[in-house]
């Protein structure tokens, strides 16, 4: 494979991503990889294998021969990630405080002034970025790659959910709060901390999947 093949195919994995969270393409739909090769103008070849790594993280399900199937939001199914990515998560952040490097824990700073400072407030796709950031960077300090292969399913479906019921206000400011109490634990290497902080953003999704069940 060609770094242009592998650049082509970031970018349509990015895209395809955006597209998911932010409900471009709607929930239980299916589609076409040749009609998202031609939304994104890109190759075939970088969008199945955008695809496919979009389809290990269960963000689609690939069809042969039907196409490409959007999975729906639900309830049931955010709790149930919330269940798995407690522990998991708590686990990357415990290691991630005793092994992230001097790099990380000052981007890890950066991140989490960016939160506190409320630069993402009014802009969606900016905080989506900013979340995937932290999530990658969390990972890659824990440095254990079956972290990331665990963790990458149950953030990114996490992240679908909390777009689609979010409050506008509240929950963004609680949301940046957690989270920036996470990366400041981690770049001060306090893994109990960390671990706290980590199951109070638990808390938090899981309260608010809760509390969707009361919205019309």
């Amino acid at each position: 494979m060609t770094i242009n093949t592998i650049n082509k195919t970031e970018e349509a994995y990015h895209h395809l991503e955006k597209m998911i969270i932010f409900r471009e393409l709607l929930p239980g739909s299916m589609v076409s990889e040749k009609w998202l090769a031609e939304e994104l103008v890109l190759g075939r070849t970088p969008v199945r294998e955008a695809l496919q790594r979009l389809s290990y993280e269960r963000m689609v399900e690939v069809h042969p021969r039907r196409g490409i199937q959007i999975p729906p939001i639900s309830v049931e199914s955010q709790l149930k990630i919330l269940e798995v990515r407690r522990d998991i998560e708590a686990l990357c952040v415990n290691y991630a405080a005793s092994r992230a490097t001097m790099n990380e824990k000052q981007e890890m700073r950066v991140l989490a002034e960016q939160l506190e400072g409320g630069a993402t407030s009014c802009d969606d796709q900016l905080f989506a970025s900013l979340l995937k950031q932290i999530h990658v960077l969390l990972v890659q300090a824990a440095a254990n790659e079956y972290l990331q292969l665990a963790m990458a399913p149950l953030q990114g479906l996490s992240r679908r959910f909390w777009f689609a019921y979010k409050n506008e206000s509240s929950d963004l400011i609680e949301a940046s709060s957690h989270h920036a109490d996470i990366l400041k634990a981690v770049s001060h290497t306090d893994a109990q901390e960390a671990v706290v902080a980590s199951h109070r953003l638990n808390d938090y999704l899981t309260d608010m999947a809760y509390r969707t069940l009361n919205k019309p």
